[in-house]
Order: structure tokens, then C-alpha cells, then sequence
């Protein structure tokens, strides 16, 4: 059992990776740092987009508008780590 909640973290630890990684994506995009022209970043960002937006999607409907601020990651991001401690929590 050990083993599958070790699994498990390291596929939560990938996955809070990736929606960093999206995260910092969309600023670099919105301030025209990285230009979507280039089919590499096209590719990352259209990868991250679709692995992390089912999930940022339910979290946006329910929050309000905040102006240009999406603080959706974040609360993905607080409501993965309570996941996380409550398996280690009942498995250890």
C-alpha cells in the first residue's frame, strides 16, 4: 500500500509541475515574452493547457471575476496538497 501512495505523490508532484509550468507559460505569452509562433512553445503550452484546464475549469466557474487576476492554479494547487496529506495521513 506503501508503494501505490508513493505512486501516487510523485503523479500529484508531476502534476503541480506541469500547472506551474502552464502558469508561467501564460505570463510569458500575455507579456509577449515567448512568441506563440514558435511551434515548440505552441506545443508546451497547448500540452500543459489541455492536462491542467479540466481540472482549472470547475475551479474558474465557481470563482469570481477578478479582474485580469486567475488565482484558479492556486486554489488547484492548496486542494491537490490537502489531497496529498490526507492519503499520507490514512496510509501511514
Amino acid at each position: 500500500m506503501q508503494s501505490l501512495a508513493v505512486f501516487i505523490d510523485t503523479l500529484i508532484s508531476i502534476f503541480i509541475w506541469i500547472l506551474l509550468i502552464q502558469v508561467i507559460m501564460s505570463w510569458l505569452i500575455s507579456f509577449r515574452i515567448v512568441n506563440m509562433s514558435n511551434q515548440f512553445v505552441r506545443m508546451v503550452y497547448d500540452v500543459t493547457y489541455r492536462l491542467t484546464e479540466p481540472l482549472l475549469r470547475p475551479i474558474r466557474r465557481i470563482l469570481p471575476h477578478l479582474g485580469g487576476i486567475d488565482v484558479s492554479p492556486i486554489i488547484l494547487i492548496l486542494l491537490i496538497q490537502l489531497l496529498r496529506n490526507l492519503l499520507f495521513e490514512y496510509v501511514f
